[in-house]
């Protein structure tokens, strides 16, 4: 089993996917838990004292005023964890809960938050033993951290709450942690808040999506240029000199090179290459690049944003280098929410530009010679047209869910929290059309391989040959009609799997 090493310097994308999605075992620095330490001592300190000092002494958000004796302190955490877990909803997918308690793990061994180092390794442990707690779709505003769904989580350490083992089957969270050795923890002065006051569930989706979505916008130039070969279309509009020099977009420098790649030594584009009377693509095919490049520098920039905040330490209060406990508004969400509703643009444009091209195929006043619907017999075959009805359903899904959620703000607890990010919202929409968009890639892929084989005996390039011989494993080719949808959701786990791309490797 792979390893991530949690320290004070904190984590990398690939860490948080392997912790995420591979199970990796999570292991904390001999240097984090000093520094843990370290300003748990300053925390302690304060706590002794008589000054109230908000998240040790003092009650939370509009209640803040209350001053709460040291007699009281280990209920006033343990109310603030029972209260805030108040999600409701279906249970999220056990990746965003592993993700988003590996990023407040690491928050935690900054040393920055003032725990002590036996709440970061209980939850490393819970990590470790497979136990995901289960938190529900609705609870986060995206602001003062991700309030309700890392509330569920910290439940679980204290003993409480709900959870699944690494069976996926709920049991009693006393019983789950018994079983794995974990002993409850029962949670002091800050230790509370410090466990649910991060951004960690919208930035763990996030930089889930940006894994996902490098690989997506990859396969979706590949399908994009067998689209073109399978309509006759031309390779010139991807040569070099077109892109860089011209228009420095780097993005769409790549996927321009990427598509001419994808053609190169194409019987089909060569066998029209001086003899068609056609000027100009259509946009859907000479535009790709432009449109897939402009993904592309989206995904990149959402990035930028994701590692800016991947090394931030996100608590209320925090704890500074000089021991001084200082409260703040880090916990916002807005940089993160933004980019998570600037994706679902992103890819809403991306599959609709991916269905043109399918609509395209299938229109025989469009298609340059190939039966309607690419349908065996057709009238009697309705061939792949519901198939591109289904990727028009999916694409207006993507329109609508790329209507920002960040733009709207509702206010919370009496008005303390008067501005709000949503961007767990944001999140959840975009993990949707992430969704949706491999199922429109698949469709794409599906007509474009039919399309070139329908072009026999002209001869695909290589790459379109290799990509077509590896789905047909699992989707077959032209013929008459037949149970269609347990091949589209073959070919959506193709893309899914980042099979396209073995092609051009």
């Amino acid at each position: 089993m792979a390893e991530v090493i949690i320290s004070t310097h904190g984590a990398t994308f690939a860490d948080v996917v392997a912790i995420a999605r591979d199970g990796a075992k999570v292991v904390i620095s001999q240097e984090s838990l000093a520094a843990m330490q370290k300003s748990r001592d300053h925390v302690e300190a304060l706590a002794a004292s008589d000054t109230p000092v908000y998240g040790i002494s003092t009650g939370f958000g509009a209640l803040a005023n209350r001053h709460v004796s040291t007699d009281l302190r280990t209920q006033l955490q343990r109310s603030l964890i029972r209260s805030h877990a108040a999600g409701v909803g279906s249970p999220v997918e056990v990746e965003v809960v592993r993700a988003l308690m590996a990023l407040r793990l690491k928050t935690l061994a900054s040393g920055r938050t003032g725990v002590r180092p036996v709440v970061a390794q209980t939850m490393a442990a819970i990590l470790n033993a497979g136990i995901t707690p289960v938190v529900r779709e609705f609870g986060s505003l995206g602001c003062s951290g991700d309030l309700a769904p890392l509330a569920h989580c910290a439940l679980v350490l204290m003993g409480e709450g709900e959870a699944v083992g690494k069976d996926g089957i709920a049991k009693p969270v006393a019983q789950l942690l018994k079983e794995a050795g974990i002993e409850p923890v029962q949670l002091a002065e800050k230790e509370g808040l410090a466990l649910i006051n991060g951004t960690d569930g919208m930035l763990g989706m996030l930089i889930l999506a940006i894994h996902d979505l490098r690989t997506l916008v990859d396969s979706a130039d590949v399908v994009a240029a067998m689209s073109v070969e399978g309509l006759l279309g031309t390779d010139r509009v991807f040569i070099p000199e077109l892109h860089a020099p011209l228009r420095s977009h780097p993005g769409q420098a790549t996927s321009a090179a990427r598509m001419l790649a994808t053609l190169a030594g194409s019987g089909i584009v060569a066998s029209h290459l001086h003899n068609d009377d056609r000027v100009q693509d259509a946009y859907s095919l000479r535009c790709a690049p432009q449109v897939a490049g402009a993904v592309r520098d989206t995904i990149e920039y959402a990035a930028t944003v994701a590692e800016r905040e991947l090394s931030a330490v996100i608590d209320n209060p925090v704890v500074l280098e000089d021991g001084r406990i200082s409260s703040n508004g880090n916990f916002h969400g807005a940089p993160v929410a933004y980019v998570l509703d600037f994706l679902a643009i992103a890819v809403a444009d991306l599959g609709s530009i991916a269905e043109r091209r399918t609509d395209r195929a299938l229109d025989k006043n469009r298609n340059a010679g190939l039966p309607p619907f690419l349908a065996d017999d057709p009238g009697v075959d309705s061939g792949l047209m519901i198939a591109q009805y289904t990727q028009a359903a999916l694409v207006s899904e993507n329109k609508r869910l790329a209507s920002p959620a960040s733009v709207d703000s509702i206010p919370s607890s009496a008005m303390q929290e008067d501005h709000v990010s949503m961007g767990w919202s944001a999140a959840r929409k975009l993990r949707t059309a992430i969704s949706n968009l491999t199922h429109i890639i698949a469709i794409e892929l599906v007509t474009a391989a039919r399309a070139i084989e329908l072009r026999a005996p002209l001869t695909p390039s290589p790459v379109s040959a290799k990509i077509i011989s590896a789905l047909r494993q699992s989707v077959a080719g032209p013929g008459p009609d037949r149970y269609l949808s347990p091949e589209l959701i073959a070919a959506s786990e193709f893309v899914a799997a980042g099979k396209v791309m073995n092609g051009i490797r």
